[in-house]
């Protein structure tokens, strides 16, 4: 395990790669291949489509959130606030990077600490599942959720870029018993999400018999951690092992469609590769409630806080155009709308 100072350098690292480095999945997200039916005569006009939508009790202007990315250093800090002032000005949802950092580090827990510029948004703190098998126990989700005041708590799963970081930990066996004691006490919501390799039907069907709140299956076709640590590796033989796994995962789009066919009762949030606001109206129509975007917010939160922001109001004029566009006048008939292959 790292220490403290290891964590932040690495945290440091992370930033570096995603914003200069190409760090692509050698995956397509899949959903490239399928498209609305136009509706040439939509009967319906722009001013009343409405693409806000409640998740957990929050009421948003659209279904979208901007996805855990950083934390635990000064630079990740001030993107976490751009972001977060985003959120609150554009009223969509918004992850928080791992804490583990501030668990173990109480000085870093400052660059997760968003709720003074938005009181209001829909917010999750954010955990390593693995750490379970390290000894973080429920007071640490605990506190991960009050020191930024979320409204609930993701886990993610991250085995294949664990196991490609020297410093990784591997131990993933009994985690599903001790994610189900962490739904049953934790008092906000759990939602597990992987981190751009997806999530299989039968995963999701352990998960959501676990009590999990929601899934984010966050496929393949976006970034690729193992391309970030890939660019992190000083050793070459490490980074050809890091290298060879370019192409792994769950497209995106067949993520959302085994996790929806095997708990189609269940909250699903789709990342992965998402760049655009019709993409995110796809994953809408797939059956997810929620679409989420890392990569190009921290893009545009690295150059300035009017660059988020812009971002957020394209994306989210572009799912009420793809909605509108398509015969579709609120998000319930979005999720009902067919996607074809052509």
């Amino acid at each position: 395990m790292d220490d403290p100072l290891g964590l932040r350098n690495r945290k440091t690292e992370h930033i570096r790669i995603n914003l200069e480095e190409d760090v692509r999945s050698g995956l397509t997200t899949g959903l490239e291949k399928l498209h609305f039916i136009n509706q040439a005569l939509p009967d319906i006009d722009l001013s009343s489509v409405d693409p806000s939508i409640t998740i957990f009790n929050k009421r948003l202007s659209a279904p979208l959130i901007i996805s855990s990315m950083t934390g635990g250093t000064t630079e990740a800090g001030q993107i976490n606030l751009r972001l977060a002032e985003t959120a609150q000005e554009k009223s969509i949802a918004m992850g928080l990077g791992s804490q583990r950092a501030a668990i173990e580090d109480s000085e870093t827990g400052k660059s997760f600490e968003v709720r003074r510029v938005a009181p209001d948004i829909l917010l999750f703190a954010n955990l390593g599942a693995v750490q379970l098998n390290y000894g973080y126990t429920i007071d640490h989700c605990r506190r991960a959720v009050e020191m930024v005041a979320a409204d609930g708590l993701f886990l993610h799963l991250n085995a294949l870029q664990e196991a490609l970081q020297p410093e990784g930990d591997t131990r993933f066996s009994g985690l599903l018993r001790k994610i189900e004691k962490i739904c049953r006490q934790l008092p906000v919501p759990v939602v597990v999400k992987e981190v751009g390799w997806g999530i299989s039907g039968e995963t999701a069907r352990s998960l959501a018999d676990a009590g999990v709140a929601a899934i984010d299956v966050a496929g393949a076709g976006g970034t690729s951690w193992s391309q970030v640590e890939m660019h992190r590796m000083k050793n070459p033989r490490r980074a050809a092992i890091a290298a060879a796994f370019q192409d792994w995962g769950i497209p995106t789009a067949e993520s959302i469609r085994q996790v929806h066919q095997a708990v189609p009762e269940l909250l699903l949030f789709a990342s992965g590769g998402l760049r655009s606001g019709v993409d995110a109206a796809k994953t809408i129509a797939l059956g997810a409630s929620l679409a989420g975007m890392a990569g190009p917010f921290l893009k545009a939160a690295a150059s300035s806080p009017e660059a988020a922001a812009d971002l957020a109001d394209d994306i989210i004029n572009e799912i009420r155009i793809a909605m509108f566009a398509a015969g579709a006048q609120d998000i319930d008939k979005l999720g009902q709308l067919p996607l074809v292959k052509f």
